[in-house]
C-alpha cells in the first residue's frame, strides 16, 4: 500500500519584549535560576496579572503579515493542567477567540511552490523548566521562563513531507525575525516547533490518528523526527497494529520518537475565559498604524529582486534568507546599480560560503557592505582581476591591513596588467614558443586557443587582463 504523510506544525515564538507578558520580570536569556521570577509569574495569592502591550503589537504584526484577520475583541482563557514547573495549575492563552486568525505563508520546494493555511496564532504565557540533569534522585525547577510572552501559530495539516515542514518552518522563522517579533535563536528556546503526524492511504481524504512530537529546536531535528515518525507509523498500520494518538518526544542521540504521555484534547483541559483579564479590543486605527509600519516583506522583495535586477528565482531567494542578508545585498547595489548579478553572486559564493564555515552571522561578519563594494569596484575597473579579488577577499576576511581593499591589493601585489604592450610581448613570446598549437588553432581547434591563453597567463604570473589577453591573442593569430 502506499502511504500519505499529513503533518501540521505548531511554532512557539518567544516575542521579542524586555518583560514578561503578564508581569513586569525580566525576559533576559541566562540568568541564574529563579531570579527573574516574581510573584505574578509564580502565582502569589491576590496577584492580578496585566497585559504587556507590547506582546500585543507583535502578534498584531504577524498577523498583518501573514495576510490574516486580526480579531477584535478576542478572548484570554485558563488551560488548566497540573505540572510542577506551572505553579498557578494553569496557564493563561487563548483559546475560542484568538488575536490572529487565518492567513498562509507560502513556501518553495525546489521548483513547486504551495501556500501553507495557518489556522491561528494566539497569545499565551511559557511554563518554567524542570531541570533533571544536575540533580540526584530529584528534579529542581526553574521559573525565570514563567510568563514569558509567547506566539502560538498553528498551521493547517497542509504538509506532505518533512522537506515541506522544514521549509515551512524556515519560512516562519524568516518572518518573525524579519518583521522583529521574535529573535529567532532555536538554541536559546525563542522558536520552538511541535510537529502533528500522520499518515493515510494514499488517495483518501480522511485523516490518520495524528502524534504530536514536543520541542523540536532544530529544523535538522524537525525533519529527521517527522520522517522516523512516518516510518514508525507505516510499519504499526502494516503490521496491522493501529496508531495510538499520544505526544511524543524525539531523542536525537537514538534518532527515534519516543512516547511522552497520551495525547490531550482541549476538553482535556477545561479552558474556560479568564476572570482577571477583561477581553482585548484593538481598534481599526492601531491596526492600520501597524499596517503601514510593516517592513517590507520577503516574498514582495523577492519579487522585486526579481523583476528590477533581473535575478533568478534561486538569487532572490537565497538573498531573502534573512533581513540582514537582503540589507547587505541592498546597500551594496545602491553603489553599483549597474551590477546586481555580481553583488548577488559574491554574497551568496564567497561570503556566505565563509559565513557558513565560520559557522556565524552576517551581522557579526567581519567585511561590512561598504568594503565589499570597494572589491567589486576593482575588479570592474581592471585593477584586480576575479581571482585575485578572491584572495584580497581572504585577507579581508583576515582583518589584514584593516581590511582596507586598496592597501592589500598594493601589498600582495595583485595588480591586473592591462598595460597593452606588456601583455602583447608576453603573447608573442607564448606564440613563438608554441607553433604546433598555433597551427592547431588555425586548423579549428579551439582547445588549442585555451591553451594558449592559459601559457600567457601563467607567464603573467596571473596578472594580466583575462579578457585582453584573449581579445589580443584571437587578433594575433588572425594575422
Amino acid at each position: 500500500m502506499q502511504w500519505e504523510t499529513v503533518i501540521g506544525l505548531e511554532i512557539h515564538a518567544q516575542l521579542s519584549t524586555k518583560t514578561k507578558i503578564f508581569s513586569g520580570a525580566s525576559t533576559v536569556y541566562g540568568a541564574e535560576p529563579n531570579t527573574q521570577a516574581c510573584g505574578i509569574d509564580i502565582a502569589l495569592p491576590g496577584v492580578l496579572p496585566v497585559l504587556n502591550v507590547g506582546a500585543v503589537e507583535r502578534a498584531i504584526k504577524f498577523g498583518l503579515a501573514v495576510g490574516a484577520t486580526i480579531n477584535s475583541p478576542s478572548i484570554f482563557a485558563r488551560k488548566n493542567y497540573f505540572y510542577p514547573d506551572l505553579p498557578k495549575g494553569y496557564q493563561i492563552s487563548q483559546y475560542e477567540i484568538p488575536i490572529v486568525q487565518g492567513g498562509s505563508v507560502t513556501i518553495q520546494i525546489g521548483d513547486i511552490v504551495k501556500v501553507v493555511r495557518l489556522t491561528r496564532a494566539h497569545l499565551e504565557e511559557d511554563a518554567g523548566k524542570s531541570l533533571h540533569e544536575d540533580f540526584h534522585g530529584m528534579s529542581g525547577i526553574d521559573l525565570n521562563r514563567a510568563g514569558t510572552p509567547l506566539l502560538e501559530i498553528v498551521s493547517e495539516p497542509d504538509m506532505r513531507s518533512s522537506a515541506e515542514a522544514v521549509a515551512y518552518a524556515k519560512a516562519l522563522h524568516t518572518l518573525v525575525q524579519w518583521t522583529g517579533i521574535c529573535d529567532g535563536n532555536m538554541q536559546e528556546g525563542s522558536f520552538r516547533c511541535d510537529a502533528n503526524v500522520s499518515v493515510r492511504p494514499l488517495g483518501t481524504d480522511k485523516f490518520g490518528t495524528r502524534c504530536e512530537i514536543k520541542n523540536l529546536n532544530s529544523f535538522r531535528f524537525l525533519e529527521k523526527a517527522i520522517e522516523y515518525e512516518v516510518r514508525r507509523q507505516i510499519e504499526i498500520l502494516e503490521d496491522g497494529g493501529r496508531i495510538i494518538q499520544e505526544t511524543r518526544l524525539y531523542d536525537a542521540d537514538e534518532d527515534e520518537t519516543r512516547t511522552m504521555r497520551s495525547k490531550e484534547d482541549a476538553h482535556d483541559y477545561r479552558y474556560f475565559p479568564d476572570p482577571d483579564l477583561l477581553p482585548l479590543v484593538i481598534s481599526p486605527e492601531l491596526i492600520a498604524q501597524f499596517k503601514q509600519q510593516l517592513p517590507e516583506l520577503p516574498e514582495a522583495k523577492r519579487n522585486r529582486y526579481q523583476n528590477d535586477y533581473g535575478l533568478s528565482d534561486y538569487d532572490a531567494a537565497v538573498l531573502t534568507t534573512s533581513k540582514a542578508i537582503s540589507d547587505y545585498f541592498e546597500t551594496m547595489v545602491q553603489s553599483l546599480p549597474d551590477q546586481p548579478k555580481l553583488c548577488a553572486n559574491w554574497i551568496m559564493g564567497e561570503l556566505i560560503g565563509k559565513l557558513n564555515k565560520e559557522n556565524t552571522e552576517i551581522s557579526n561578519c567581519s567585511i561590512k557592505p561598504e568594503q565589499l563594494t570597494k572589491l567589486l569596484q576593482r575588479i570592474i575597473d581592471g585593477t584586480i582581476s576575479g581571482k585575485a579579488a578572491k584572495t584580497v577577499f581572504e585577507s579581508m576576511w583576515q582583518r589584514e591591513h584593516a581590511g582596507d581593499v586598496d592597501t592589500i591589493i598594493a601589498a600582495t601585489g595583485l595588480i591586473q596588467v592591462s598595460d597593452q604592450g606588456e601583455i602583447e610581448k608576453l603573447i608573442d613570446t607564448v606564440l613563438e614558443a608554441n607553433p604546433q598549437q598555433v597551427n592547431d588553432y588555425q586548423n579549428g581547434k579551439e582547445k588549442a586557443f585555451n591553451s594558449l591563453v592559459g601559457q600567457v597567463m601563467k607567464a603573467s604570473k596571473g596578472k594580466a587582463n583575462p579578457m585582453q589577453v584573449n581579445t589580443m591573442l584571437r587578433d594575433k593569430l588572425k594575422r
